[in-house]
């Protein structure tokens, strides 16, 4: 069985981490879901050496005013990367830094449309 975990390690957090990812990281986005990442294994940066990869999530407070349907999103997100973390590592790298987004202006239905939003997603990275 796999580990279906999310722990503490894995969360992206600190702001020096977070400035990185968005001066230097990639961005990709398919239907709803948006990605910024930064592969260290292939791009080594000075200060920065993770022994795992690391996940963030944000939901833009523009498109959703109340807090309770931005955490809802954000648990969704992060739900698919728990059950889905194998594939994610495989295409993103075992050593990155990522930062996922809900770009649409809708809320989802339900789980199944934002997994196959994020499984999209991982599937079109080459």
């Amino acid at each position: 069985m796999s580990d279906c975990k999310f722990p503490t390690e894995e969360k992206l957090k600190h702001k020096k981490e977070i400035g990185l990812l968005f001066e230097k990281g990639k961005w990709k986005t398919c239907d709803h879901v948006r990605i910024i990442t930064l592969n260290l294994d292939k791009k080594p940066q000075e200060g920065f050496s993770f022994n795992n990869q690391k996940v963030g999530v944000s939901v833009s407070k523009r498109h959703f005013k109340k807090a309770h349907d931005r955490n809802r999103i954000k648990r969704l997100l992060r739900e698919c990367y728990r059950l889905n973390k194998e594939l994610f590592i495989e295409k993103f790298g075992t050593n990155s830094l990522s930062m996922l987004f809900w770009v649409s202006t809708e809320m989802p239905a339900r789980f199944e449309i934002v997994e196959k939003n994020f499984l999209k997603l991982c599937e079109s990275v080459k």
